[in-house]
């Protein structure tokens, strides 16, 4: 019976509700801009490689490299993006 109980979800779920605590303590303290914004995207960026992991099965298939590499890119796409736009509208270069 306890190979059908799903206890990586189980787990995954636990560690999602504690990464959401830890960033609501960004609210709930005063802590200075750096530092809340430091938790925020720590918290953020591992909560979203525990959604692709756990619970979109992104290692479990035979194609895994390629899921990966496509994860890779997208975030490198998206850095571009937003370093581009603060780059342009907020630095004025």
């Amino acid at each position: 019976m306890s190979e059908l109980f799903p206890r990586k979800q189980v787990m995954g779920f636990v560690f999602s509700l504690v990464l959401t605590a830890a960033a609501l303590t960004v609210y709930f303290f005063d802590f200075s801009f750096a530092v809340g914004m430091t938790v925020l995207l720590v918290t953020a960026f591992v909560q979203a490689g525990v959604q692709l992991v756990v619970f979109m099965h992104a290692g479990e298939t035979e194609d895994k490299h390629a899921i990966y590499m496509n994860i890779y890119y997208a975030v490198a796409i998206a850095l571009v993006t937003i370093l581009g736009t603060l780059l342009i509208l907020v630095w004025d270069m």
